[in-house]
């Protein structure tokens, strides 16, 4: 292991990374969702692998929650691994009550709603019979109320109701994950729990009914707050996720324009890309073909496909039309199985499977003239339409590069960024009297070498297809002595775009405040390639509305 001198506060380095660990190629399609759910932590970004998770911890399918059908869709499309983001507006978790003598120790759970069932039980097992103050508090999280499958446990030992005690209930359940004290406490502790039938201590006291779901949610829920962490701020917590979708508020409200524009630079500032549903106005090609006149957004952080789809309702028993924003996050997924995102060539047209169909019939110009304006298109089967309409993003004539207009080049240089953003955070953290420049400029290159000889660059030469060029950055704190002096590195990196001899070139920062990454534009007169045996000096600036 690579020699550190702490971990970051800005962060996450793991003890096995160093400049002789191989940067790793990240996952490039990891989906994260944010809605509505009927139960679940909330704020919490939480990753699942199959739908069986989704329905233990958030539910499963709930009518007013879209996001319950997008993640379903999004399985049975080829999805793998999926985060999760609980919003509510206004919901109220449910209260528990153990009677203490002449009055009670009241409970409430950590979690909204109405489905959020727990049950307590108070002994006093292997405590001293002269002992009146301890109790032991047993917590369970059960399937359904009455049910006897216990899904979670929590239990407390030799607990007290006295502020000064060691075990001094309002501090030492503070990390519950399921209930918390409500105040005041009673003055005595909380009588054994006696089963109903049997009377012996041995019963349990289950959640009032007193729990409510809450309104729909808002634009406002889902965008959350990025102090606090809550809504799409949640999965600030997560490393990397590649894919969002935010499903429509509900059946008929499309998500706002607001939410829109978040999103995007959220995930413009994550290197991911926004998934982003068709209004439901739009019914058919010519719909949407009139609605994009007048539609404001495009980004070559996010992409489209139309029309929306019909899948079954296994709730209500029929077909309905749903946005297609987690079908179409599987789909993707499942082409990188195929054909990884780090292949040169681009993976075959992403099909619906079998279940599923689109609301409408696209006809093969209006596919082009939609493609046209950085909207693709779903199809059931492959097209007859030439080949050459690659999948795009909403960018449309607006990318920053032309590569970006295009689905495939856009993951495949966001999925190198992140790799080598990830595989070299520790740079923040290695002592600076080691040589960190031609260390990490070797590990990069090792990394560019090896996409390089699998063909992820095409038919360009080694000197054609990528660069790296690290340099430090001194920043001195407190008294300028000691391993801290220099706070930051930076280096820069050059990969191939669409035309021999240009690069797509990113600046990248590591410091124990965190990582950036940001497009720059070069010095002309600068060769950004290092001479032979040496690094030649290069000057970069910000690039303008450059986006990594």
């Amino acid at each position: 292991m690579f020699p550190a001198m702490g971990t970051g506060r800005g962060i996450q380095v793991q003890e096995e990374t160093g400049p002789d660990q191989p940067i790793a190629r990240l996952p490039a399609s990891r989906t994260a969702f944010i809605g509505r759910t009927l139960r679940g932590p909330v704020n919490q970004a939480v990753a699942i692998r199959n739908f069986a998770d989704f329905q233990q911890i958030f539910g499963g399918l709930w009518q007013p929650s879209s996001v319950s059908y997008a993640v379903e869709q999004f399985f049975d499309n080829g999805g793998s691994e999926a985060l999760i983001v609980r919003v509510q507006n206004g919901a109220r978790p449910s209260t528990l009550s153990l009677p203490a003598g002449s009055q009670a120790l009241r409970l409430r759970a950590r979690r909204p709603g109405t489905r959020e069932f727990l049950r307590v039980s108070v002994d006093y097992d292997n405590l001293p019979v002269d002992n009146s103050e301890n109790f032991n508090l047993t917590v369970q999280r059960i399937r359904t109320q009455g049910t006897l499958r216990v899904e979670d446990q929590e239990t407390y030992r030799n607990l007290s109701l006295d502020a000064q005690s060691d075990t001094y209930l309002g501090a030492f359940i503070a990390d519950s994950d399921m209930i918390e004290p409500l105040f005041p406490l009673p003055l005595h502790r909380p009588d054994l729990t006696p089963d109903a039938v049997t009377g012996l201590p041995t019963g349990y006291v289950y959640s009032n009914s007193d729990g409510d779901d809450g309104a729909p949610v808002t634009d406002y829920d889902l965008i959350g707050s990025s102090v606090n962490r809550s809504g799409m701020f949640a999965i600030s917590s997560m490393d990397e996720f590649n894919f969002l979708c935010i499903p429509p508020i509900s059946r008929d409200q499309d998500i706002g324009p607001s939410t829109l524009m978040v999103a995007a630079r959220f995930c413009r500032e994550r290197r991911a890309l926004l998934i982003v549903d068709p209004p439901g106005t739009w019914a058919t090609a010519d719909d949407a073909l009139r609605g994009l006149h007048e539609w404001s957004f495009a980004s070559e952080d996010a992409l489209m496909f139309f029309p929306r789809i019909l899948a079954l309702d296994k709730l209500r028993g029929r077909f309905e039309a749903f946005a297609p924003c987690g079908a179409v996050a599987g789909m993707l997924a499942k082409g990188d199985v195929a054909a990884s995102v780090w292949a040169a060539a681009e993976s075959d047209e992403p099909i619906l499977r079998p279940g599923f169909r689109p609301v409408c019939w696209v006809a093969d110009d209006r596919r082009v003239r939609l493609a046209l304006h950085g909207v693709n298109t779903l199809q059931t089967v492959r097209s007859p339409v030439d080949s050459s309409l690659k999948l795009r993003t909403l960018a449309a004539a607006n990318a920053a590069e032309p590569g970006w207009r295009y689905l495939a080049q856009r993951r495949q240089a966001l999925a190198i960024l992140n790799s080598i953003e990830h595989g070299t955070r520790w740079v923040a953290i290695a002592w600076p009297q080691h040589d960190i420049a031609g260390l990490l400029e070797k590990q990069v290159r090792a990394f560019f070498s090896e996409l390089h000889a699998a063909g992820t660059f095409g038919e360009h030469d080694a000197a054609d297809a990528f660069y790296v060029v690290a340099k430090r950055r001194a920043e001195r704190e407190g008294n300028g002595s000691g391993p801290r002096d220099f706070h930051e590195f930076q280096f820069l990196i050059g990969f191939a775009a669409q035309h021999r001899g240009q690069f797509h070139t990113f600046r990248i920062s590591q410091s124990l405040l965190g990582s950036q990454v940001r497009a720059v534009t070069l010095n002309q007169l600068s060769d950004p390639r290092p001479a032979p045996r040496q690094i030649r000096p290069l000057v970069a600036r910000p690039a303008e509305e450059a986006r990594p």
